[in-house]
């Protein structure tokens, strides 16, 4: 390499106003070192370690030195958002002098996530369930009776056809078509007017494909040196050999606690009678479908009266019934073929329907085969009724022949080490047991001194939490942890139905003096957004919420974990493997359930301390953290913050904190990415800190003012100067080594501090 990976460290760290960081250094030494050797690395880098620029800063020093890009596959679209917006500018920003030119960097994503082309001209079936016509929408308010069908006018038609006018009107301006770069966001269902999924698209046949968004950034990919991706579409493309990333020999895996999650997820398939019927509905243009609905229907009396839960083999009259299914998709298949009639000639219908059908295929045949390590379950869906499922067991031969195989592998999380030993997590992984590849362990730490800057309160005068949902007594200490705290906090729930109830229960309890948000109601990235820019702001939520949000400051002074995340006790896929290690000799409550519940309680504790300067509570509203047996397990697991049970102190804390806590700063909507970013210079901050994105959207508010003078403390400052503050600050730099770094008087420096509001 022509310039080695602690000095660029060090550059990164002093173009951002950061100290050396022992952990950081160690991790980048050993990414380096792995991607020598060859060899996989799992890293446990707690929070303040600094790890994206660990990994980061080693991974563009290879791709520039051997040409080829690195991937780097996180499991959440907010710590996506933050490598590519954030860590990436700087880090191209600070290498650039020494490399030679600027790194480069993308962001890939599934084909769901971008607009379609060709779908917005037409080239495509409306989407099911659509009210109106997406053209009439173009000419006509989406209020007008002539722009809807038999529900013109009802509140929910306006909204869609309010959100599918935007959708048309963004797509002229927008570079990239990421759905993540629209804000505020619009409803799944309005998306899926303007995009389409994988199986649908028509590939090469597509007439615009030249103009793609998929493809276009697909094709930058190629050249850049670090891709952005998400765990699934890593999957995927290992997996499936689908090529849609680069070559690449370095794959570093952030957030690795939530990779055999998400990877499952990816290879679960679901059965439902609407799939057979929707199915067969698009093919009936192409072919005769009637056979194939009638198939159906025997499926559906099969399904029908199968308790919820698992199924240990298919009941005979469900197997029949399956087997009719597959000879009779199988003839719509043949029947699709057959049909030459503007075969040649690109037809969205068309693609969507065979998509349709195929996807059927697929699902029958893996279900009448029964493989050894798949697990087949009934669930209930709200809408569709029974649906049947199938997900593996265990991932972990998958991911060793697949993804562990002509590549270098480093994964890190802060929770992947449990125990004090990897064995656990690299089990899941597929690297323990006989052919097992050779890989490394390495625990860095944590820089910050946990004990004295939150306190875990555990309210052991609460119920047990039990299966009703939560209890009026929860919502009181609820509100009275908010109240104290005057709002800034993260409610963190085991189901999205208690941070629904809580939310409601919230916002009638506080009315206009607090903002409750609940996940679901916008995009995340907009919805944290609005969290951190608030102090009176609370933001609720599930398993998303639980890891890569990162609120340092005093907007997070407040995380409540309503229960204990353990896996449901009917969960099919934990009760098999439950069962299987108990088979083997094992604790499969302890080696399942337990584990998964420490994962999720040492994420979601982490949301709390993200630099140096923050101060707060952890609040469990689970007495058993402090009853159970398993208690202690858990604990441990936990990052070390003092503990207590005494309720009176903790909210007089809480109002400590509130009445001292300095002024949070509004956060700035991301700059727009485009396809490839690294090339030009990052665009420079607003010089304003923005509104609250959807008030200022939807209400046409004008921006913020401008609080900042060009003169603070006696000292001229600059716009680069306020950056590195904020730069500073974001990695947990207090006054004096901010004066120091910059050479400017520490009387200056906290002027400024304090004008800034950081």
């Amino acid at each position: 390499m022509s310039a080695d990976v602690k000095t660029l460290l060090a550059a990164a760290v002093e173009a951002v106003g950061g100290t050396p960081r022992p952990g950081q250094q160690r991790m980048a030494l050993a990414v380096e070192d792995a991607v020598a050797a060859q060899e996989h690395l799992l890293v446990q880098a707690g929070t303040g370690t600094g790890k994206s620029l660990a990994y980061l800063v080693p991974a563009v020093a290879d791709a520039v030195a051997t040409g080829t890009p690195a991937i780097v596959a996180t499991a959440t679209l907010a710590l996506q958002a933050q490598i590519v917006d954030r860590d990436m500018p700087r880090v191209a920003d600070a290498l650039a002098p020494i490399l030679g030119r600027r790194p480069t960097y993308a962001l890939v994503k599934g084909r769901r996530n971008y607009l379609c082309r060709h779908k917005l001209a037409g080239g495509f079936p409306e989407e099911e369930g659509a009210l109106f016509s997406t053209e009439g929408l173009a000419a006509a308010p989406a209020s007008s009776p002539d722009s809807a069908g038999d529900d013109a006018g009802t509140p929910g038609t306006s909204r869609l056809g309010a959100e599918v006018v935007r959708l048309r009107e963004w797509a002229e301006t927008t570079d990239s078509g990421d759905r993540d770069e629209l804000v505020p966001g619009v409803s799944e269902r309005a998306w899926r007017q303007v995009s389409v999924a994988a199986r649908e698209c028509l590939g090469s046949a597509c007439p615009m494909r030249s103009e793609c968004f998929v493809e276009v950034s697909r094709e930058a990919a190629k050249d850049v040196d670090v891709v952005v991706t998400n765990h699934s579409f890593m999957a995927i493309d290992a997996f499936e050999n689908r090529s849609m990333l680069p070559e690449h020999h370095l794959l570093v895996i952030d957030e690795a606690h939530e990779l055999v999650d998400r990877v499952t997820a990816t290879v679960t398939d679901e059965l439902s009678p609407g799939t057979v019927t929707t199915a067969a509905r698009k093919a009936a243009r192409y072919t005769g479908t009637d056979d194939l609905v009638g198939a159906g229907e025997v499926f559906a009396k099969a399904l029908a009266p199968l308790e919820e839960g698992r199924l240990l083999a298919l009941p005979d009259s469900l197997g029949q019934a399956l087997a009719m299914l597959r000879a009779d998709v199988r003839a719509v298949q043949s029947g699709m073929k057959s049909d030459s009639k503007d075969k040649d000639t690109p037809d969205g219908s068309r693609a969507v329907a065979r998509a349709a059908v195929d996807e059927l295929a697929d699902v029958v045949d893996r279900l009448l085969e029964e493989r050894e390590l798949d697990v087949v379950w009934v669930g209930q869906h709200p809408q569709r009724g029974p649906v049947l499922r199938v997900a593996p067991m265990s991932v972990a031969m998958e991911l060793r022949d697949k993804l562990f195989t002509d590549r270098t592998v480093v994964l890190t999380s802060a929770t992947i080490e449990l125990g004090g030993t990897f064995d656990a997590v690299a089990g899941t992984l597929g690297l323990r047991g006989e052919g097992a590849p050779d890989w490394q362990g390495l625990d860095v730490g944590s820089p910050f001194d946990y004990p004295k800057q939150g306190i875990a309160y555990v309210a052991t005068h609460l119920p047990a939490p039990g299966r009703d949902g939560p209890s009026p007594a929860m919502f009181d200490e609820l509100e009275a942890l908010i109240r104290a705290a005057g709002g800034r906090t993260l409610g963190l729930f085991s189901s999205m139905r208690a941070a629904q109830a809580a939310t409601e229960q919230m916002r009638e309890r506080f009315g206009d003096e607090l903002t409750i948000l609940c996940q679901g109601e916008d995009q995340i990235t907009t919805l944290v957004r609005e969290f951190a820019s608030e102090a009176t702001t609370c933001l609720f939520g599930t398993l998303t919420l639980w890891q890569g949000v990162d609120v340092p400051g005093p907007a997070c002074q407040l995380v409540v974990i309503d229960r204990i995340p353990f896996p449901r006790p009917d969960d099919p896929l934990a009760s098999a493997r439950t069962q299987a290690i108990g088979r083997m000799g094992g604790n499969g409550f302890m080696a399942v359930s337990a584990t998964h519940a420490a994962l999720r309680l040492s994420q979601g504790a982490g949301r709390l301390v993200r630099r140096s300067s923050d101060r707060g509570v952890v609040a469990f509203l689970d007495s058993r953290m402090i009853t159970a047996r398993y208690a202690g397990f858990l604990q441990r697991s936990l990052p070390p913050f003092w503990p207590t049970t005494d309720r009176d102190r903790v909210l007089e804390a809480l109002r400590r904190l509130d009445a001292s806590a300095e002024p949070v700063v509004p956060v700035a909507p991301p700059p727009l990415r485009g396809v490839v970013s690294g090339e030009n210079d990052h665009p420079p901050a607003a010089s304003a800190p923005a509104e609250k994105v959807s008030d200022a959207v939807t209400t046409g508010a004008p921006a913020a003012q401008e609080s900042r003078t060009a003169v603070t403390g006696g000292h001229a400052w600059s716009a680069e100067a306020d950056e590195e503050l904020k730069d500073g600050r974001d990695l947990g730099l207090d006054a004096d080594e901010l004066a120091e770094h910059l050479g400017i008087p520490l009387e200056s420096v906290e002027a400024r501090l304090r004008l800034l509001r950081l």
